[in-house]
C-alpha cells in the first residue's frame, strides 16, 4: 500500500509539474476582448446556410477560397496543394494545377492569372495555361511564413497578408495548429503586404495584427477590407484620398473568428467565420500563465474549433447586411464566399466539398 501511494504521489506532482512547468512555444501577451454579443442583433441565430447543395472535392478537401474563371468555371484551392476546377454547371471537381504547400487564397487579375497566398511558399502566380511561379518569398528581410488572403485592386497591385510571422504553417504542423499558436499568445505579428508585379516592389502596409487573415479589394480601388482573426474584427485600409495610407476598424465584436473576406455583388462584402468564439480563449486574455498551461493539456482538452457554419455580408464600412448561418454544423469551418449572378459559392477551411446555394433561395 505504502508503494502504491508513493508512486500515485509521484505521478501527480509530475503531472503537476509539467502542467505549470513544461516549456511552450509561446510567449502570450495580456489583451482586452471585445464583449462577445453571441447570436443576436446582426448576428442573430438562423438557420439560412443549411439549404446548400454539396459540390464534391474528389479526393480533395479544404476549399479556403474559391474564384470565377473567364470562362465560367469556379477554381478553388485544396488541403492537398491542388487547385481544383468545377466546369461550368458541374458538381464534380478536377484537379487543375498543384501548387504545393497549403493554398489559402485566391484572386485572379485583370489578364486571368490567379494570385495564391500559399502558406507554405509566399505569394504565387499560375497563369491560365497553369503555370505556377513563386512571386514573393520574403519582405522586408522576413519570410512570409504563412500567406493567407490575397487580393488583386484596381491599382495594378496585389495586397496580401502574412497571418504571423511568430508561427509559420509548415514548422508549426500545418495552418491550423500555426493559427491556435498564434492567437493563443496575441503576440500582434501580423502584417499586410502590397506588392507591385511590375516592379518586384514590396512593402508591408499594414502590421501589429493578431492573426492577420482576409483582404478584400474595393471594386472602386478606394481601400482594402482586412480580418484580424484575433481580435474578432475587420479593418478598412485607404488605398487613395486624402486618408491614403491610414486605417481603421469598421466592424469589431464579431461572435466568432473571422477569416477569409471577398467583394462581392452591390457593394457587398463577404465575411466567413470560421468558429464560434472561445469563451475560455476569452476568459483568459489577462491571464498570460494559464495561457501556457492550456497547451500543456492533452489534445482533447484543449480548445477546439466547433462546428458551426456562418457567414457575413457587411459593406465598406462594416454595416452587417447579410447574416446567414448554419447552426446545425452540416456546413462548417466557413472561411468565405464566391458570389456569382446567381449564387453563392461557401468555401471552408476542412470540408470534402464546396458548398453552393442559390441567392433566389435565400430571398
Amino acid at each position: 500500500m505504502l508503494k502504491a501511494l508513493r508512486l500515485l504521489g509521484f505521478i501527480l506532482v509530475t503531472g503537476v509539474a509539467y502542467l505549470l512547468m513544461w516549456p511552450v512555444p509561446i510567449e502570450p501577451k495580456v489583451w482586452e476582448p471585445s464583449t462577445d454579443p453571441g447570436y443576436t442583433g446582426d448576428f442573430e441565430k438562423n438557420s439560412r446556410l443549411e439549404s446548400f447543395k454539396p459540390l464534391t472535392m474528389g479526393d480533395k478537401t479544404g476549399p479556403e477560397a474559391a474564384v470565377l474563371s473567364p470562362d465560367g468555371d469556379v477554381i478553388a484551392t485544396s488541403h492537398e496543394g491542388w487547385l481544383v476546377r468545377f466546369k461550368n454547371g458541374t458538381e464534380n471537381a478536377t484537379p487543375w494545377v498543384e501548387v504545393g504547400g497549403r493554398p489559402l487564397g485566391l484572386d485572379q487579375d485583370s489578364f486571368g492569372n490567379i494570385w495564391v497566398a500559399n502558406a507554405y511558399s509566399g505569394l504565387q502566380k499560375v497563369t491560365p495555361d497553369g503555370v505556377v511561379t513563386v512571386e514573393l518569398a520574403e519582405v522586408a528581410g522576413t519570410k512570409i511564413g504563412y500567406a493567407d488572403d490575397v487580393a488583386v485592386a484596381n491599382n495594378n497591385k496585389i495586397y496580401f497578408s502574412d497571418a504571423t510571422t511568430r508561427f509559420h504553417a509548415q514548422d508549426w504542423g500545418g495552418t491550423l495548429p500555426a493559427s491556435i499558436l498564434d492567437i493563443v499568445e496575441h503576440g500582434e505579428t501580423g502584417r499586410i503586404i502590397e506588392y507591385n508585379p511590375v516592379t518586384g516592389d514590396a512593402s508591408v502596409v499594414l502590421s501589429g495584427l493578431n492573426f492577420a487573415n482576409g483582404v478584400a479589394a474595393d471594386p472602386d480601388g478606394e481601400f482594402i477590407l482586412v480580418n484580424e482573426t484575433g481580435k474578432y474584427q475587420v479593418w478598412k485600409y485607404w488605398l487613395k484620398g486624402p486618408r491614403k495610407g491610414q486605417s481603421d476598424v469598421v466592424l469589431s465584436g464579431l461572435p466568432g473568428f473571422p477569416d477569409n473576406v471577398s467583394a462581392g455583388k452591390d457593394g457587398v462584402f463577404w465575411v466567413g467565420v470560421m468558429s464560434p468564439r472561445s469563451a475560455d480563449i476569452d476568459k483568459l486574455a489577462t491571464k498570460p500563465f494559464w495561457r501556457k498551461v492550456i497547451l500543456r493539456l492533452p489534445e482533447p482538452m484543449k480548445p477546439q474549433p466547433q462546428d458551426y457554419g456562418m457567414v457575413l455580408g457587411i459593406s465598406g464600412d462594416g454595416e452587417v447586411v447579410h447574416n446567414l448561418q448554419a447552426p446545425n454544423g452540416a456546413l462548417y469551418a466557413t472561411t468565405g464566399v464566391l458570389e456569382t449572378t446567381g449564387d453563392i459559392y461557401v468555401t471552408s477551411l476542412t470540408a470534402p466539398f464546396l458548398a453552393k446555394i442559390s441567392k433566389e433561395a435565400l430571398k
